[in-house]
């Protein structure tokens, strides 16, 4: 576990970033999170942290040179999670994901050249594999676009890679596969199932049940990502996270209900369903790498890591920060 460094999250204010600065705060780290300037300095899912007072945060725009430059300065790691994430969105707007996801990238990565960062990791997602044209599929798998938001991250990967291939510069690519857990936004099917049980819907409304996903409970994500960025043998290199496992979204969301112990009717709404071409029908992922090279293993199975999530949405006070009668992109 990294010890005794100053550390930049960037994102550090949303789902994964929240618990990965808690994990290095807990672990004796000096972390600031570098996330979205608004006027109410408001610091998302961090105003609830035991670990508040701990942390520092400054409000930036990823997209701003100077902001990023700034807060990077003096730090020794740099954990880069950043970025435009919902892929319904990325239909309306691919030009604010090239801007969020590739420049937001450039200027970390161009900080971390002119400031000789020692460790700089860059987080990528499944979704730039596409369907699987192979399962299980491993870091060789071709990289395919199938929406704007998946595009803008191969775009931001490999010119993560040319700052390592160019510049030498210590560069760590993780690639998680669908994570789950509290927190978590309605972007995600997770929170979207839960949240409309929670709100004694009898119907639940999703897109297509058909696809896999492989889902990663964000403890362990969080523990992947630490595990990856102290680990000199993935230098230069993509490390995949997740289970392989997969469950289809339709199987997911029966799972769900039997732990709520509710009996719901489960619908495919248009609304909801990606463009057919874009839709990524299969992932699941092969781990071998990251098992063969380090000591990270998952402590939660699904079913487990399922039931601590809806028991999180249960608590008293948490559904209140979600909508679940409204369809956002």
């Amino acid at each position: 576990m990294i010890r005794n460094k100053e550390i930049l999250i960037t994102g550090g204010c949303g789902f994964i970033g929240s618990h990965l600065a808690e994990m290095l705060v807990d672990a004796g780290n000096k972390v600031t999170c570098f996330d979205r300037y608004n006027i109410e300095n408001n610091w998302g899912w961090l105003e609830e942290s035991k670990f508040k007072d701990q942390i520092d945060v400054v409000l930036g725009d990823i997209r701003d040179y100077d902001s990023v430059f700034n807060a990077m300065e003096g730090k020794e790691m740099v954990f880069h999670l950043a970025a435009l994430i919902g892929i319904p969105y990325s239909y309306v707007s691919p030009l604010a994901y090239i801007r969020t996801n590739v420049e937001g990238t450039y200027n970390v990565l161009e900080s971390a050249r002119k400031l000789n960062t020692e460790d700089l990791l860059i987080t990528s997602t499944s979704e730039t594999y596409g369907s699987a044209q192979y399962v299980p599929i491993d870091e060789n798998h071709p990289l395919v676009g199938q929406s704007p938001y998946s595009a803008s991250k191969i775009a931001a990967d490999q010119l993560a890679i040319s700052y390592f291939k160019s510049f030498g510069l210590n560069i760590k690519i993780v690639r998680p596969f669908n994570t789950y857990g509290p927190r978590q936004s309605l972007r995600a099917v997770i929170p979207t199932i839960i949240s409309q049980i929670l709100s004694n819907k009898k119907t639940i409304e999703l897109g297509n049940l058909a696809p896999t996903r492989d889902l990663t409970f964000v403890e362990d994500t969080c523990r992947g990502f630490i595990t990856i960025s102290e680990n000199a043998s993935f230098k230069g290199e993509v490390t995949n996270i997740g289970m392989n496992e997969e469950i289809s979204i339709g199987e997911l969301a029966e799972l769900i209900a039997n732990i709520s112990g509710k009996n719901i009717k489960i619908t495919s709404k248009k609304l909801r369903i990606r463009p057919d071409e874009s839709e990524v029908n299969r992932l699941v992922c092969d781990n071998t790498k990251i098992i063969q090279n380090s000591d990270w293993k998952a402590k939660y199975k699904i079913k487990e890591g399922l039931e601590k999530t809806y028991l999180w949405f249960e608590k008293s006070g948490n559904l209140r920060a979600y909508k679940s009668d409204k369809y956002n992109v």
